[in-house]
């Protein structure tokens, strides 16, 4: 119940926002035809034309059809030809006239048809996971993408002694931004792998988490944030009844997209956690929902200790299926003062 009043509050707001687009797109449409006459002839033109031919089709037969058609097309082509000339010497193009919706794939109505079967969009169920779950975890999108990212942030002098490499803080995160894109570029492909992020706090594993959460939201992916505590915790509730906000966390952690489990090592083990951390892990690389999924996990437990905290079958699965990044360097956070 909680999750159905969820949808339709959400699908009102794509209801205002659709409306507030026409309006302003036939708002500046106005405003361009009564500065430009030429421009208001074509579109006036375009009207009747169509209006006579419709009505010149119902009367006429079928060879007489297809000429009215024929010169339908040659008179409408002529006039929008000029029109997008027109339109061009203003600096405009003629999308810049239409609609500018958030989301390109349902154009803000909530949902889409392929093959005859209309379901809900990915956006709207992203809006939905935004608030029911990820609230502020992945709220610095805005800022936190490729965009902004600073390499120069990190430093540039290897360290062999403080950080255990013979490359650079700077080489390190320059090489794992590039593991990043390739894991953004090949997220549909079976064989490219999971991601496991280690390093102490500070170092980069968030805003990198965030950069590519950014590129697959883009790809009309569903991103779900999950804290490991907190995740592990609200399905043990659920399993015994103490959770009744409406939603199948489960459910919906094994089937999104991409699922980020943050903060892992940092929640109180015991089995019950342990047995749903490899049911989740094992669920999501077995595709058992009959798609593509990936997994990000970030933890401050280096690779050693994650091994030495979890069972062997994690750690099997995760040795398997996930490449292992490790983020070095000075803590960015005193860096930044």
């Amino acid at each position: 119940m909680v999750e159905r009043n969820l949808l339709k509050q959400v699908l009102r707001e794509y209801d205002e926002k659709r409306n507030k687009a026409i309006f302003e797109a036939n708002m500046q449409k106005d405003e361009l035809l009564k500065s430009n006459s030429r421009l208001l002839e074509i579109e006036n033109k375009l009207s009747a034309i169509s209006i006579k031919a419709s009505r010149d089709i119902l009367t006429a037969d079928k060879k007489n059809t297809e000429n009215i058609l024929s010169n339908l097309k040659k008179e409408t082509n002529t006039l929008i030809k000029e029109k997008t000339g027109i339109i061009k010497q203003l600096s405009l193009e003629n999308t810049d006239l239409l609609p500018q919706f958030e989301c390109k794939l349902c154009k803000d109505t909530g949902y889409i048809s392929k093959n005859g079967v209309t379901s809900v969009c990915s956006c709207v169920k992203q809006k939905i996971f935004n608030i029911a779950y990820n609230k502020s975890n992945i709220g610095n999108l805005e800022k936190e993408n490729f965009s902004n990212f600073n390499i120069k942030a990190f430093s540039d002098k290897p360290d062999k002694a403080k950080f255990n490499s013979n490359i650079s803080p700077r080489e390190n995160i320059q090489l794992l931004k590039e593991r990043a894109q390739k894991f953004i570029d090949n997220f549909d492909s079976p064989e490219e792998k999971n991601l496991v992020f280690t390093g102490g706090t500070g170092r980069g594993k968030t805003f990198l988490t965030n950069c590519i959460a950014n590129e697959v939201l883009k790809q009309g992916k569903i991103v779900l944030y999950q804290t490991a505590p907190v995740m592990l915790d609200s399905i043990i509730d659920t399993r015994f009844g103490k959770n009744n906000s409406g939603f199948n966390l489960l459910e919906n952690i094994l089937d999104s997209d991409l699922l980020i489990i943050d903060d892992l090592g940092t929640e109180k083990i015991n089995d019950l956690k342990l047995t749903e951390l490899f049911t989740i892990i094992n669920t999501r690389l077995l595709n058992q929902n009959h798609k593509i999924t990936k997994t990000i996990i970030s933890t401050n437990l280096n690779v050693e200790e994650l091994f030495k905290t979890y069972t062997d079958r994690i750690g099997s699965r995760l040795a398997g299926s996930y490449d292992f990044l490790r983020f070095f360097g000075d803590d960015l956070r005193y860096r930044k003062k």
